[in-house]
């Protein structure tokens, strides 16, 4: 059946036609939620109308109405309030609606585009663990790659391992001088947390080397540089990229323990990819298509033999691609893996989740990649978001000072045991129930609790607001669901419904926020902001509790009314749930 929308804008297009002999286009006429303190369901705006029809926006208005009254069996009344024009739509219509969408296993999802999409996140450096802020990069990325799906994209999740260079060969070096041959299985430390404490110990060595120097006299950018662990640091880069066989045995050993505690962190907080590349195996390749373009006069030579982009005619600067020690930066493994990926995927866009700090970054990789002439450079799109931080304050993982992602889980895990231990429903649970159970409900309130906020803002996370059972949060969401779990599951109904029923208002709020899913996929799915999603699910809830609150289900007065309510319950509880698995939270049986 057509969306209500396009009815009124394919009518309203007739009764312009019709009544003024004017012709628009139906893109032309604009369609809103009528406004809470006025009756109806949908308004069209008829200012702009005005200037055509010669007449004032109320008598415009009017007209319109008496039209649309005359001519659509969905419109039952209007009224004018200056240039809008509200209208009230029939019971039949969202009743239709609803058989028709209940019955629909792919209701809210959009059709196929034929558009390929590669979407990158996560990006972590194999020096340390993850945190918190790898935790919203890991959620936004997730979560928008299957969004991208439900809109009718073709979407591969890849991942990129930031795994050599200066910061990797810190934690290599510190380990060599520290360690004495400690491992994670000796030290009982999960893999990544473990090297992670040597990229600690570095630092901490660094900055007393430094003011061993400034000590001595030497200034402090001077000292820097010359601090002794630093240099040697350096000069393991370049034996790396030389195949030092000693120093490549430690770099796969290390890597290897970090690999393996990544994947632990991912399967926990059920992210995953379908590739994951990395930097090691491209940096050649982005380091060739440089030198191609030295060739090709497309970047110059320093004296020193560094090699440059010059980007300054589009607003940025002077970029180095290769150092003078013939090393790579970030920007030449991008441009490695961007050509690499577009060889595996062909895709239409290529979108990297990376914070906002990394924007220049992406401006130039764009204009550098566009700069050697390939194709798909206007395909790259940077999706940036902004910064995660807690009440405490930013966080610095070169100090020690960040919130790991395994504690931040745990944490959430124990908060949530904690809560249903005190709400005393579990008793008849088994250990395992139980532990399902809160691992769901704390991955709920952490997901939510992020992801309701639009990517450009950031984020100041509260475990204890997160995890609260009123309000915007995602353990409310879960109660509302198996809370209609709970009735549903142990009372009959016929999904035959009766489409003369006459509406309560509030069953028929209900039926006007699960009827907007579709707009809501589209428009979430074009901004690349699934907090709008969010927010949706959360507005469906908040409407399901309502009608729950005023409107009786099992005692309705008669046994159509209860078996259409049961039905729209079941319906709310299987949008509810397949949506936020969009956003990567599952919902519990009981709560």
């Amino acid at each position: 059946m057509k969306n209500i929308n396009t009815i009124l804008k394919e009518n309203t297009q007739k009764a312009l036609k019709g009544i003024f002999d004017i012709e628009i286009e139906t893109n032309d006429v604009a369609i809103n939620e009528t406004r809470n303190a006025y009756e109806g369901d949908a308004t069209i705006v008829t200012f702009p109308f005005v200037r055509f029809t010669k007449k004032s926006p109320e008598e415009t208005g009017k007209l319109i109405g008496e039209y649309l009254i005359e001519n659509v069996d969905e419109i039952v009344r209007f009224n004018t309030v200056k240039g809008f024009l509200n209208v009230v739509v029939s019971d039949k219509y969202w009743l239709s609606f609803f058989d028709e969408a209940s019955n629909n296993d792919l209701y809210g999802s959009l059709a196929k585009t034929g558009k390929n999409i590669v979407l990158e996140y996560c990006g972590p450096n194999t020096n340390k663990p993850l945190h918190l802020g790898h935790i919203r990069n890991m959620l936004l990325g997730y979560s928008t790659a299957n969004l991208l799906e439900t809109a009718g994209n073709v979407v591969h999740k890849v991942n990129i391992y930031n795994d050599r260079g200066i910061n990797i060969s810190k934690s290599m070096i510190a380990w060599l001088k520290f360690a004495n041959g400690e491992t994670p299985k000796k030290a009982g430390i999960k893999g990544d947390h473990f090297v992670g404490k040597y990229y600690v110990l570095f630092d901490k060595q660094y900055k007393k080397e430094i003011a061993d120097l400034v000590s001595k006299g030497v200034d402090k950018k001077d000292a820097e540089k010359q601090a002794p662990i630093f240099i040697e640091a350096m000069e393991m880069v370049v034996k790396w990229e030389a195949n030092d066989l000693e120093i490549l045995a430690l770099w796969n050993k290390m890597n290897d323990w970090v690999y393996e505690g990544f994947e632990k962190t991912f399967e926990d907080l059920g992210v995953d990819f379908e590739k994951h590349y990395k930097e090691s195996d491209y940096y050649i390749k982005g380091r060739d298509l440089v030198l191609e373009g030295v060739e090709n006069g497309i970047f110059q030579k320093k004296e020193d033999g560094a090699v440059f982009v010059d980007l300054t005619d589009k607003g940025l600067d002077e970029k180095i691609l290769i150092r003078s020690n013939g090393t790579s930066v970030y920007i030449t493994q991008d441009m490695g893996i961007a050509q690499a990926r577009y060889e595996d995927y062909k895709f239409d866009e290529h979108i990297y989740v990376v914070g906002q700090e990394q924007d220049y970054h992406f401006q130039v990789l764009k204009q550098v990649i566009k700069k050697l002439g390939n194709e798909y450079s206007d395909s790259i799109f940077h999706f940036s978001y902004g910064m995660v931080n807690l009440p405490e304050g930013k966080m610095k993982s070169r100090e020690g000072t960040v919130v790991d992602a395994d504690d931040l889980i745990a944490q959430m895990i124990d908060t949530a045991t904690k809560n249903t231990k005190e709400l005393g429903k579990v008793a008849d649970l088994s250990e395992d129930e139980i532990k399902d159970l809160n691992n769901k409900i704390a991955l709920a309130a952490l997901k939510f609790f992020i992801l309701k906020v639009n990517p450009k803002k950031s984020v100041l996370f509260n475990p204890k607001d997160s995890i609260d059972f009123q309000g915007n949060t995602g353990p409310f969401i879960q109660y509302t669901y198996t809370r209609i779990n709970s009735m549903t599951s142990s009372n009959s109904f016929d999904s035959k419904q009766n489409l003369n029923i006459v509406l309560e208002e509030n069953e028929k709020d209900l039926l006007k926020e699960l009827h907007k899913l579709p707009n809501v996929i589209k428009s979430a799915a074009t901004n690349y902001d699934v907090s709008e999603l969010a927010s949706y699910i959360y507005s469906i809830a908040k409407s399901y509790n309502k009608f729950y609150a005023n409107v009786s289900i099992l005692k309705a007065e008669n046994d159509e009314l209860k078996n259409f309510r049961l039905n729209l319950s079941n319906f709310v509880a299987i949008i509810l749930r397949k949506n936020l698995l969009i956003l990567g939270i599952d919902v519990p049986k009981r709560m």
